[in-house]
Protein backbone atom coordinates (compact mmCIF):
# COMPACT_ATOMS: atom_id res chain seq x y z
CA UNK A 1 0.00 0.00 0.00
CA UNK A 2 3.08 2.37 0.25
CA UNK A 3 3.67 2.60 -3.64
CA UNK A 4 0.19 3.89 -4.67
CA UNK A 5 0.44 6.35 -1.43
CA UNK A 6 3.83 7.45 -2.18
CA UNK A 7 2.41 8.16 -5.81
CA UNK A 8 -0.14 9.95 -4.54
CA UNK A 9 1.93 12.40 -2.94
CA UNK A 10 4.77 12.73 -5.50
CA UNK A 11 1.98 13.31 -7.91
CA UNK A 12 0.07 16.05 -5.71
CA UNK A 13 3.69 18.04 -4.65
CA UNK A 14 4.66 18.12 -8.83
CA UNK A 15 0.86 18.78 -9.86
CA UNK A 16 1.28 21.97 -7.37
CA UNK A 17 4.70 22.76 -7.96
CA UNK A 18 3.82 22.46 -12.29
CA UNK A 19 3.28 25.29 -14.55
CA UNK A 20 0.22 26.42 -15.01
CA UNK A 21 -0.30 24.48 -18.34
CA UNK A 22 0.81 21.19 -16.70
CA UNK A 23 -1.82 18.94 -15.64
CA UNK A 24 -0.71 16.00 -13.66
CA UNK A 25 -3.65 15.02 -11.95
CA UNK A 26 -4.35 12.05 -14.69
CA UNK A 27 -1.34 10.24 -13.62
CA UNK A 28 -3.34 10.03 -9.75
CA UNK A 29 -5.58 6.86 -11.29
CA UNK A 30 -2.59 4.45 -11.79
CA UNK A 31 -2.55 4.32 -7.84
CA UNK A 32 -6.28 2.93 -7.47
CA UNK A 33 -5.33 0.15 -10.47
CA UNK A 34 -2.00 -0.31 -8.77
CA UNK A 35 -4.07 -1.20 -6.04
CA UNK A 36 -6.60 -2.86 -7.81
CA UNK A 37 -4.09 -5.40 -8.98
CA UNK A 38 -3.23 -6.95 -5.20
CA UNK A 39 -5.35 -5.03 -2.52
CA UNK A 40 -8.69 -5.64 -1.56
CA UNK A 41 -11.84 -3.75 -2.71
CA UNK A 42 -11.84 -2.01 0.59
CA UNK A 43 -8.17 -1.01 0.35
CA UNK A 44 -8.68 -0.18 -3.62
CA UNK A 45 -11.36 2.27 -2.59
CA UNK A 46 -9.25 3.86 0.07
CA UNK A 47 -6.81 4.71 -2.38
CA UNK A 48 -9.21 5.78 -5.12
CA UNK A 49 -10.32 8.16 -1.90
CA UNK A 50 -7.44 9.56 -1.78
CA UNK A 51 -7.25 9.76 -4.66
CA UNK A 52 -9.35 12.30 -5.06
CA UNK A 53 -8.67 14.47 -2.22
CA UNK A 54 -5.55 14.42 -3.68
CA UNK A 55 -6.50 16.18 -6.97
CA UNK A 56 -9.17 18.28 -4.85
CA UNK A 57 -6.10 19.91 -2.88
CA UNK A 58 -4.49 20.25 -6.02
CA UNK A 59 -7.64 21.90 -7.54
CA UNK A 60 -7.57 24.05 -4.76
CA UNK A 61 -4.19 25.00 -4.84
CA UNK A 62 -3.90 25.98 -8.53
CA UNK A 63 -7.35 27.24 -9.50
CA UNK A 64 -10.19 26.43 -8.01
CA UNK A 65 -12.49 23.28 -7.06
CA UNK A 66 -14.94 24.41 -9.83
CA UNK A 67 -12.63 24.75 -12.53
CA UNK A 68 -13.57 22.76 -15.97
CA UNK A 69 -10.71 21.20 -16.35
CA UNK A 70 -10.25 19.77 -12.40
CA UNK A 71 -13.90 19.18 -12.02
CA UNK A 72 -13.42 16.46 -15.11
CA UNK A 73 -10.19 15.32 -14.28
CA UNK A 74 -11.92 14.49 -10.46
CA UNK A 75 -15.12 13.41 -12.08
CA UNK A 76 -13.29 10.90 -14.41
CA UNK A 77 -11.00 9.91 -10.94
CA UNK A 78 -13.84 9.23 -9.44
CA UNK A 79 -15.38 6.70 -11.68
CA UNK A 80 -12.26 4.96 -12.48
CA UNK A 81 -11.56 4.66 -8.86
CA UNK A 82 -15.24 2.54 -8.59
CA UNK A 83 -14.48 0.64 -11.49
CA UNK A 84 -11.37 -0.48 -10.39
CA UNK A 85 -12.63 -1.01 -7.19
CA UNK A 86 -15.52 -3.34 -8.56
CA UNK A 87 -12.83 -5.31 -10.67
CA UNK A 88 -10.73 -5.87 -7.11
CA UNK A 89 -14.00 -7.40 -5.59
CA UNK A 90 -14.24 -9.43 -8.85
CA UNK A 91 -11.02 -10.35 -8.67
CA UNK A 92 -11.07 -11.62 -5.05
CA UNK A 93 -14.14 -13.23 -5.44
CA UNK A 94 -12.83 -14.97 -8.33
CA UNK A 95 -9.73 -16.15 -5.83
CA UNK A 96 -12.23 -17.54 -2.93
CA UNK A 97 -14.14 -19.38 -5.52
CA UNK A 98 -10.95 -20.96 -6.83
CA UNK A 99 -10.12 -22.08 -3.33
CA UNK A 100 -12.98 -23.44 -2.51
CA UNK A 101 -12.89 -25.40 -5.85
CA UNK A 102 -9.26 -26.68 -5.31
CA UNK A 103 -10.08 -27.38 -1.87
CA UNK A 104 -13.01 -29.97 -2.56
CA UNK A 105 -11.08 -31.44 -5.35
CA UNK A 106 -8.20 -32.34 -3.08
CA UNK A 107 -10.81 -33.41 -0.80
CA UNK A 108 -12.57 -35.64 -2.93
CA UNK A 109 -8.91 -36.92 -4.65
CA UNK A 110 -7.25 -37.93 -1.13
CA UNK A 111 -10.88 -39.89 -0.65
CA UNK A 112 -10.61 -41.82 -4.00
CA UNK A 113 -6.92 -42.02 -4.68
CA UNK A 114 -5.72 -43.60 -1.38
CA UNK A 115 -2.28 -44.54 -1.16
CA UNK A 116 -1.92 -48.57 -1.82
CA UNK A 117 -0.60 -50.69 1.06
CA UNK A 118 2.74 -51.35 1.30
CA UNK A 119 2.81 -54.96 0.42
CA UNK A 120 0.02 -57.67 -1.68
CA UNK A 121 1.45 -60.61 -1.34
CA UNK A 122 5.43 -61.33 -2.11
CA UNK A 123 4.58 -58.01 -4.09
CA UNK A 124 6.17 -54.53 -2.58
CA UNK A 125 4.42 -51.16 -3.24
CA UNK A 126 5.34 -47.98 -3.67
CA UNK A 127 3.75 -45.03 -5.08
CA UNK A 128 3.94 -40.93 -5.57
CA UNK A 129 1.52 -38.71 -6.84
CA UNK A 130 3.10 -35.49 -8.96
CA UNK A 131 0.97 -33.26 -11.25
CA UNK A 132 1.28 -32.46 -14.36
CA UNK A 133 1.26 -28.28 -13.33
CA UNK A 134 3.66 -27.36 -10.69
CA UNK A 135 0.77 -25.63 -9.02
CA UNK A 136 -1.67 -28.55 -9.15
CA UNK A 137 -2.69 -30.94 -6.58
CA UNK A 138 -5.47 -32.45 -8.68
CA UNK A 139 -5.55 -34.32 -11.74
CA UNK A 140 -7.23 -36.75 -13.61
CA UNK A 141 -4.96 -39.69 -12.60
CA UNK A 142 -5.79 -42.69 -10.79
CA UNK A 143 -4.64 -46.18 -9.81
CA UNK A 144 -5.74 -49.08 -7.64
CA UNK A 145 -3.90 -52.15 -6.35
CA UNK A 146 -5.90 -55.59 -5.37
CA UNK A 147 -5.02 -59.18 -4.72
CA UNK A 148 -7.27 -61.79 -6.53
CA UNK A 149 -7.51 -65.17 -6.89
CA UNK A 150 -5.28 -65.17 -10.09
CA UNK A 151 -2.44 -62.86 -8.32
CA UNK A 152 -2.41 -58.91 -8.16
CA UNK A 153 -3.94 -56.55 -10.38
CA UNK A 154 -2.61 -53.09 -10.91
CA UNK A 155 -4.17 -50.55 -12.64
CA UNK A 156 -2.96 -47.21 -13.60
CA UNK A 157 -5.06 -44.49 -15.23
CA UNK A 158 -4.91 -41.03 -17.02
CA UNK A 159 -8.22 -39.31 -17.84
CA UNK A 160 -7.39 -36.52 -20.34
CA UNK A 161 -4.38 -36.21 -19.00
CA UNK A 162 -0.31 -35.07 -20.71
CA UNK A 163 0.97 -38.80 -20.25
CA UNK A 164 0.72 -41.33 -23.67
CA UNK A 165 -2.05 -41.81 -25.00
CA UNK A 166 -3.75 -45.22 -26.87
CA UNK A 167 -2.72 -44.35 -31.51
CA UNK A 168 -6.87 -44.77 -32.10
CA UNK A 169 -7.55 -42.31 -30.01
CA UNK A 170 -7.35 -38.38 -30.79
CA UNK A 171 -5.28 -36.39 -28.15
CA UNK A 172 -8.27 -33.31 -28.24
CA UNK A 173 -11.33 -36.60 -27.58
CA UNK A 174 -13.57 -35.55 -24.56
CA UNK A 175 -14.13 -38.76 -24.30
CA UNK A 176 -10.01 -39.93 -23.82
CA UNK A 177 -9.70 -42.19 -21.11
CA UNK A 178 -5.96 -43.99 -20.70
CA UNK A 179 -6.02 -47.37 -18.41
CA UNK A 180 -3.41 -49.54 -18.45
CA UNK A 181 -3.53 -53.36 -16.48
CA UNK A 182 -1.18 -55.61 -15.67
CA UNK A 183 -1.64 -58.68 -13.40
CA UNK A 184 1.19 -59.75 -11.54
Amino acid sequence: MAVPLLLILVVTVVDILAPPDVHLGPFLVAASAITASFGSPRMTAFIGVAAVLAQTVVAVMRTSLTDLNHSFQITALILISAFVTFFAYRRERHERELTQLRSVAEATQEVLLRPPPERIGALRIASAYLAAEAEAQIGGDLYAVARTAHGTRIIVGDVRGKGSRPSDTPPDSPDRCDIYRCDI
